[in-house]
């Protein structure tokens, strides 16, 4: 049985969005990419090429970095998502001066509520230092109490480091 919500963590280039990937390509479902990122620069974009070359054919691409939760919301229940990620969603809300509480009860809302299995990609921050400014520090302790609530909500929960899965919480299908 496949889990509902499925969520990958790792630290930066771990692995995660490749693996996350496989897990939505062995689905055998209609795959939608629902990207959060901005470009801000070339090597973003290139970055983004790259992604987009690398999962190949086969996935329908949805550019969303901040309205997320409207798309979830319309995904039905032939299909899966791959968020990717949460991370990037997080810092596009707290650089717009977004409520972040209210968007992340929000975003966990409509993930218990979407009828698409899910599969959300976000980076675990909690193994560095403790940053030396104030909107690091908040980022950090937001980013955590927003994995703390996924994996909570998660029915799967994959850390990847070097490449390497290692399950949490649940099983893998």
């Amino acid at each position: 049985m496949r889990p509902d919500l499925t969520f990958v963590l790792g630290g930066a280039a771990s692995g995660k969005s490749s693996f996350a990937e496989q897990l939505v390509v062995m689905s055998g479902k209609k795959r939608v990419y629902l990207a959060t990122s901005q470009v801000f620069d070339e090597e973003m974009r290139l970055k983004i090429k790259q992604h987009i070359a690398q999962r190949g054919e086969g996935w329908s691409t949805i550019e969303v970095p901040f309205d997320l939760i409207s798309k979830i919301r319309d995904m039905d229940s032939n299909q899966i998502g791959l968020v990717d990620c949460a991370t990037m969603w997080l810092t596009n809300h707290l650089l717009a001066g977004s409520d972040l509480e209210m968007e992340q009860t929000a975003l966990l809302d409509a993930l218990r509520n979407c009828p698409a299995e899910l599969v959300v990609v976000s980076n675990e921050v909690g193994h560095g230092i403790v940053p030396e400014n104030t909107l690091a520090r908040q980022f950090r302790e937001m980013q955590g109490r927003l994995n703390i609530a996924l994996a909570a909500q998660a029915d799967l929960v994959v850390q990847v480091t070097a490449g390497l899965p290692v399950v949490l919480k649940g099983q893998l299908p």
